[in-house]
Order: structure tokens, then C-alpha cells, then sequence
């Protein structure tokens, strides 16, 4: 088997989410069509949708379970471990379709501040906030190189200083809904597949299979119970994945309940693979050579 790893560094961060988007670029046609396509044609791979499979873990995770939707028939599963907010009404904690205030909960009496990464036992480590003040700290327009920038970039539209259209206010929090409604049309996963499902969902049926701790660090967890509900709710036809929780797992469990998660999220490579040579074995054509390439 071939197991290529790519690097696609850009402007906003050290990686482009391998999708299509307007500030960014072409990044997903770029790799589906040209790169990967090239690397199989040199290296005897044999460039068909039954045989690919991507897996990923955290922005990994947030691509590969991209790609297999955005592109169903190049993959034959997607292994998607922590992966980033699959569903925008749990961007990490913050509904950003509800909520007004990307910093603070609006209560009966007063404000609270919203967290932005804690430990398995619930204590916040730093506030929404305040890593988006490090961020605004570091660069402007959106151009830090960190993490809420570069979703930013990924899933918004360019502005009208032709940088980033903000998805709120660095300096106040104050969500941007028509921003948000962008978002939601162009890569709220969840939404995407609600949406689309009559004619995704034969193309993904058995594809999709997703990983996360129940205390993930960034509350990524709380996405895939929203991404989980919708998919156990298809029926024509049924998702017929896997979505499975770590207990007690901060970022980024891969799915492994028989190691610790330190240990559990540097094997990926030979994590999936006994799960990949099963698909390949109930799903591959007729005719499809699947024995002399085992060793």
C-alpha cells in the first residue's frame, strides 16, 4: 500500500484543509485530481475510488471526514480521530448560528466567559477570549497562523478588505450571523450531509467513521454528538458507520480503547489498517485482485 502524507502549507497556516475555499484556493482539486493522481501513476497505485482510503487525527480528522464528502466516489472510508467542528452549532462550545458573543455566555444576571481548551477534569486552561487576543496579538486580518484564524480562513468568504470576512469581532466577540450562514452552506459538515443526504448517502454508506474523546480539549466532542444524531436518524440509506467516544480522552483519541491516549494517537498508520483491508474485502469488485498484494 501507498501512504502518502502531505504537506500544503499557505499564507494562513502550515496546513490549507485540503478542500476548495475562497481564501485559501483550490486546495482540494489540486490534490484530488492532480497530486494524488500523479503519485499513484508513479508508484503503480491503482488510482481507483474502492482502493483509497484517508484517515486523520484533530485538522486530519476535520479533512478526511472533508474530503470523503466533498469527494465521496475518490474514497472507500474515511477514519476521521478528533477531528475539527464537523458541526457549526458545537464550534467547539459556541453555537455560532444562536449565540451572539463568541466570548461570553449571556446569563440571567451576568456574563460568562466561554472556554476555549481545559483538562479532563473540566478546569479551564484558557478562555475564548484570550487565545483570540493572542491571536489578534500576533497578526492582524486574521493573520496569525493560529487556530481560529485559519478556520476562519478556510470557511469564510474573502471581505470587503479582500482579507478574511471575520466570523466575529476580535476585539468583542459579536458573531457575524451572515458570515455564519456562509459557513453553513459551504462547510458545516453535519449540514452539508443533512442537506445533501438522498444523494450522498449511497455513495457514503459504510464510509464514515468517527473518533473522539468524550473530554476532548478543545470540546470537539460536541460536534460529533451532533454529527452522531444525524447519522443514527438516516435511513434511506443508513449511515452504516462508526462513531465511537473515548472516556475520560482529552484531544486527540484515535480510537484505540486499549492504550492510553498518548500512546494510542502515534499509531495511526497500523491503527486503521486492519479496518481498511476489511472494507476492501466486503466492498471491492468483482474480479478485483485482492490476494497478491498480502504479504
Amino acid at each position: 500500500m501507498l501512504i502518502i502524507k502531505i504537506q500544503h502549507a499557505n499564507p494562513f497556516y502550515d496546513d490549507s484543509y485540503a478542500v476548495n475555499s475562497a481564501n485559501v484556493g483550490p486546495y482540494g482539486d489540486a490534490i484530488e485530481t492532480e497530486l494524488i493522481p500523479a503519485i499513484e501513476k508513479q508508484f503503480h497505485g491503482l488510482g481507483q475510488g474502492w482502493a483509497r482510503f484517508v484517515y486523520g487525527g484533530s485538522t486530519g480528522g476535520w479533512e478526511a471526514l472533508a474530503v470523503q464528502v466533498f469527494y465521496p466516489e475518490h474514497y472507500n472510508g474515511a477514519f476521521a480521530a478528533c477531528p475539527d467542528p464537523i458541526d457549526f452549532h458545537a464550534y467547539t462550545d459556541i453555537d455560532i448560528y444562536k449565540d451572539n458573543n463568541f466570548y461570553y455566555l449571556e446569563g440571567a444576571h451576568k456574563r460568562v466567559a466561554q472556554p476555549s481548551m481545559r483538562d479532563y477534569l473540566g478546569h479551564t486552561l484558557i478562555t475564548t477570549e484570550e487565545a483570540n487576543s493572542y491571536e489578534l496579538a500576533l497578526g492582524d486580518h486574521g493573520r496569525s497562523g493560529e487556530q481560529y484564524d485559519i478556520w476562519q480562513a478556510v470557511y469564510g468568504p474573502v471581505g470587503a478588505d479582500g482579507y478574511p470576512a471575520p466570523i466575529y469581532d476580535k476585539v468583542t466577540g459579536e458573531i457575524d450571523h451572515k458570515v455564519a450562514d456562509y459557513w453553513h452552506e459551504h462547510y458545516d459538515l453535519e449540514a452539508i450531509l443533512e442537506r445533501d443526504w438522498p444523494q450522498l448517502g449511497p455513495e457514503l454508506a459504510g464510509k464514515i467513521h468517527i473518533y473522539v474523546g468524550s473530554d476532548d480539549t478543545y470540546f470537539l466532542n460536541d460536534a460529533v454528538y451532533l454529527m452522531e444524531d444525524f447519522l443514527n436518524s438516516t435511513k434511506n440509506p443508513p449511515y452504516d458507520g462508526e462513531v465511537a467516544y473515548g472516556p475520560r480522552a482529552e484531544h486527540c483519541w484515535n480510537g484505540d480503547p486499549t492504550l492510553p491516549n498518548a500512546y494510542s494517537r502515534l499509531h495511526y498508520n497500523t491503527m486503521y489498517l486492519p479496518r481498511i483491508l476489511d472494507r476492501i474485502q466486503k466492498t471491492a469488485p468483482a474480479g478485483a485482485d485482492l490476494t497478491s498484494w498480502r504479504y
